[in-house]
């Protein structure tokens, strides 16, 4: 069995305090920096956080928590996910993660995307019709620079750059993946630029994913590039049984999607949608014993190298800090047994 990680993936989700109502956005921040240490003492291997930039989430600035961070954990790798490379500067991108890998004496990795949201394309001043070439470009440029050699780079989207070097420096560099949700020119775009590949699988089952982890290995052979691992991302909640679980997570579960479909046109959640995503969909959802058993099966399927769960379901802190100490003890070595 090859050395397979396990993480945990937020995007700063607004949780609930006892009588439903949401928490504010600076105790929101605060437990994140709790949950992480949590993670850290459970021996999970990585702490993602998202950015976003509305009322929902509470992570505008991934790096300046995960600096907090750093400072209170001792081996846990840490990252965004996703920094939203297209509205963002590459420059700035590299020196705050390379700031954030001295922090952390070598634990920083940056997962760049387009994003889940587009509000930050109008809050940093960039144009939705650009929204391909920004990303292209800025991808492009970004991988100049996390060789830490001099860039000369010139595009349409930012200052050309003439054999300039940027600081600080790194020990060893800096893990750097690309998220794609399901597009295969994304996944071609990850290979030929030597990212790693960051599903994000957040409907249906798996398998659908099994064509996009072959093409980007076939892709990276074609490039000639060297082999970059595989990771994917999941929502999901670990509590003591499956009835306890499905009964926090089933109507913030209903609530966003139905939030989703007026936002962006989906097809509105059906009374059955809920049981199927946790039965054999991308839900992960259940007791230490379901979640390990369905996270081992997408493994094996997609042959991945990573599996992060992304657990900030609108709960109660408690229940968060609840799940995270089953996955870490419970679920992850269960898989690991399973796998073995």
């Amino acid at each position: 069995m090859k050395n397979i990680e396990f993480g945990l993936d937020t995007f700063g989700g607004v949780t609930r305090d006892a009588d439903g109502r949401p928490v504010p956005h600076p105790r929101v921040i605060r437990d994140l920096v709790d949950d992480a240490v949590l993670a850290d003492r459970s021996g999970l291997d990585f702490f993602g956080l998202g950015e976003h930039h509305r009322p929902d989430y509470a992570v505008s600035s991934p790096e300046m928590v995960l600096a907090a961070i750093a400072a209170r954990t001792e081996r846990i790798r840490l990252g965004s996910a996703v920094t939203v490379l297209s509205s963002d500067d590459p420059v700035r991108v590299y020196e705050r993660f390379a700031t954030l890998d001295a922090l952390s004496d070598g634990r920083a990795e940056i997962v760049a995307g387009r994003g889940s949201f587009t509000e930050s394309f109008p809050l940093f001043g960039y144009d939705l019709r650009d929204y391909e070439v920004l990303f292209e470009e800025k991808l492009e440029l970004l991988s100049e620079l996390l060789k830490e050699e001099p860039v000369t780079w010139r595009g349409t989207t930012r200052a050309p750059l003439t054999d300039q070097r940027v600081y600080p420096t790194t020990a060893g560099g800096v893990t750097a993946w690309v998220g794609v949700g399901g597009s295969p020119e994304s996944v071609v775009r990850t290979a030929r630029y030597g990212f790693g590949l960051f599903l994000a699988i957040i409907g249906g089952p798996a398998e659908r994913f099994a064509g996009y982890v072959d093409l980007f290995e076939r892709a990276q052979d074609e490039f000639g590039v060297e082999r970059r691992p595989v990771a994917v991302h999941s929502p999901g909640l670990v509590a003591e049984t499956d009835e306890a679980a499905r009964n926090l997570v089933r109507d913030g579960w209903f609530a966003m999607r139905e939030k989703m479909s007026k936002e962006r046109g989906w097809p509105a959640p059906r009374p059955d949608d809920f049981e199927r995503e946790v039965e054999t969909g991308a839900l992960y959802v259940g007791s230490p014993e379901t979640v390990a058993t369905r996270i081992a099966a997408t493994i094996k399927t997609l042959g991945v190298d990573r599996f992060d769960l992304k657990y900030d379901q609108p709960v109660q802190h408690s229940a968060h800090q609840e799940s995270i100490g089953l996955y870490g003890e419970k679920v992850v070595p269960m898989i690991k047994d399973m796998l073995a």
